[in-house]
């Protein structure tokens, strides 16, 4: 690990690109963690009796103590799997399981029926997160193969800036985890590339190895952001120095929208031709005009480095 690549240490990891994004495949009401529903017949789990000890306490111990408890698989929902901790109900995110397929396309059919084959096995398990004010609980069948105190030791060791190695363990719609070595960290797929991202798929494998740079940590809530791009210089940094008002360039077009289409420059530069800067005369849509896929000339007429914009117009290069 080395810092030598300077990040913004004042970046956080926002709920919006981490738990939030993990919790959004999940049903909203079985991620809460209130007491099992009556008659469910759910086995009580976990490292013992309770003796008298609240469970919320209880949970807060495991998570800080990194001891890995055995508890059932009592439900499942289209985001990973449910389990037992006594009164509480918790939740194991399908990008947590081990042997979750997550680097294959999978239909909604097909990921139901993976995770519905779960239920009822015990699985061995860490806390990964615990709030009681959300009555949320968060456990990891990946965290529990690390021995006591790795996570803690990768939290704790871990700064903006450093650059870590680890394994691709599983693609999902926002990002990809990477194992740190106790500790798995998140690319979002807005730290995938320069360039535009489809899908984190189009980008990383399950099982490789990669390099990223450490973006933010937070040892309270035990999160990693990693990015991928920051390995590489931002396009936009020399942007003036590639392209200056008056210069005509050739681009593809990627998208066509109401107001104008966007053109690919060069890998992580997109730009974009308003409307207004087309083609002379009326025309119903741009589609009319350029279609995806197609190779244009192009005038610069605008270069926003801050705001990482740059205008063009096929209109004045014709």
């Amino acid at each position: 690990m080395g810092s030598n690549h300077p990040v913004d240490n004042s970046e956080s990891i926002s709920d919006e690109t981490w738990w939030a994004a993990v919790l959004q495949e999940a049903d909203a009401a079985d991620v809460r963690c209130g007491p099992p529903p009556e008659g469910g017949g759910v086995r009580r789990g976990g490292p013992g009796e309770a003796n008298g000890v609240d469970d919320w306490e209880l949970a807060r111990r495991l998570c800080a103590s990194e001891e890995v408890v055995e508890l059932e698989v009592v439900g499942f929902n289209r985001g990973g799997l449910l389990v037992s901790l006594y009164s509480l109900r918790g939740f194991v995110p399908a990008s947590h399981l081990v042997g979750f397929v997550g680097g294959a396309p999978m239909s909604e059919e097909e990921r139901k029926a993976c995770l519905a084959k779960r239920v009822g096995e015990r699985l061995r398990l860490k806390v990964i997160e615990c709030d009681a004010d959300q009555r949320r609980v968060v456990f990891s069948e990946r965290a529990a193969l690390a021995g006591p105190g790795a996570r803690q030791h990768v939290l704790h060791h871990l700064h903006p800036g450093d650059v870590v190695n680890g394994q691709v363990t599983n693609i999902c719609d926002f990002g990809a985890f990477v194992d740190l070595g106790g500790l798995e960290g998140l690319v979002h797929v807005s730290e995938m590339s320069w360039n535009r991202v489809t899908h984190p798929r189009d980008v990383v494998r399950c099982n490789e190895s990669v390099s990223a740079v450490v973006v933010a940590v937070d040892p309270d809530q035990g999160r990693v952001a990693l990015s991928l791009k920051r390995l590489l210089p931002d396009p936009w940094d020399s942007i003036e120095q590639r392209y200056q008002r008056g210069q005509v360039v050739e681009g593809v077009v990627t998208n066509v929208v109401n107001f104008g289409a966007f053109v690919c420059l060069e890998d992580g530069v997109e730009a974009l031709i308003h409307v207004s800067e087309l083609a002379d005369g009326h025309f119903l849509h741009p589609r009319n005009v350029v279609r995806e896929g197609d190779r244009v000339h192009a005038r610069v007429v605008n270069v926003d480095r801050s705001n990482r914009r740059l205008a063009l117009s096929l209109r004045q290069a014709a």
